[in-house]
């Protein structure tokens, strides 16, 4: 399904912080219904995490993370018909979530904060995506950024591919993240999006989220996460065009639609959701 074209990554944080949705979704059954929403609106995939990693958060640990997340992807099972992924940095929660049902590892930390998770991911035979991040969670937006963002991402993407390689990892099983809005600043955002086809070139599909950033809003003047729905269709539509491959998005069912129309515009794709 990868290629043929451009797939919906449904965002399900069940988390009481993170910076958008934080405590919407903490209980399970509310949880499992979004997911069951997000499926019904066009979401291709559901992107459960339990720890949040917005600006400034200090993570938790593994066992409130598992808590969080078991019950839920527990539950979809047999009633989902979309995959799931795990959001997570450790090795220990994605083995538990992919043995719950989870098929994807979504790693913001592109195999660096657990020297566990590649062989994790390596036994499963599940692909991962890997994520360019400045810094950590709790310090990535204090200056400086990088003085080359391209320079900076592209360099730190390869050498996530090279730790994937070294973990036995098959490449066709490596989705790449640029990191919208982790480590960098506002003009930077803009330029990784105006230049994602130089990113393609690494040889890996494109994963991209940009939905209801912090950038977003100051671009929009100021405006609060749930006014960001329009920004984050621009950059949508500029994701799809510029060659991703996987969108990651809060409003699925308005999203769903902007990149049925890029996905047109780009080259005729009129896949049904």
């Amino acid at each position: 399904m990868l290629g043929e074209r451009t797939l919906v990554m449904g965002v399900l944080n069940v988390t009481p912080d993170s910076f958008s949705d934080g405590g919407r979704y903490l209980d399970a059954g509310a949880a499992m219904g979004r997911a069951l929403e997000m499926e019904a609106e066009g979401a291709d995939i559901i992107d459960v995490g339990g720890e949040s990693t917005r600006p400034g958060s200090e993570g938790v640990r593994a066992e409130t993370e598992l808590g969080r997340v078991l019950p839920v992807i527990e539950g979809l099972r047999g009633r989902l018909k979309i995959p799931i992924t795990i959001d997570t940095r450790k090795a220990e929660v994605a083995r538990a979530a992919i043995r719950a049902g989870a098929e994807m590892v979504n790693d913001v930390s592109a195999l660096r904060d657990d020297a566990e998770m590649g062989e994790v991911v390596r036994r499963a035979g599940v692909p991962v995506v890997l994520m360019h991040m400045r810094g950590r969670p709790k310090t990535m937006q204090q200056k400086p950024f990088a003085r080359d963002v391209m320079r900076d991402v592209t360099r730190g993407l390869r050498e996530a591919m090279e730790r994937a390689r070294r973990a036995g990892i098959p490449r066709p099983r490596v989705i790449l993240d640029p990191g919208i809005g982790f480590g960098k600043s506002t003009e930077q955002n803009c330029e990784l999006l105006a230049r994602l086809p130089e990113l393609a070139r690494l040889g890996c599909p494109l994963v991209v989220g940009t939905s209801r950033k912090t950038f977003i809003g100051k671009l929009l003047g100021g405006v609060e996460e749930e006014q960001r729905v329009w920004g984050t269709a621009a950059t949508v539509a500029a994701a799809v065009l510029g060659g991703a491959q996987i969108v990651r998005v809060h409003d699925v069912r308005e999203m769903a639609e902007v990149v049925r129309i890029a996905d047109a515009i780009a080259g005729g794709k009129t896949g049904r959701r």
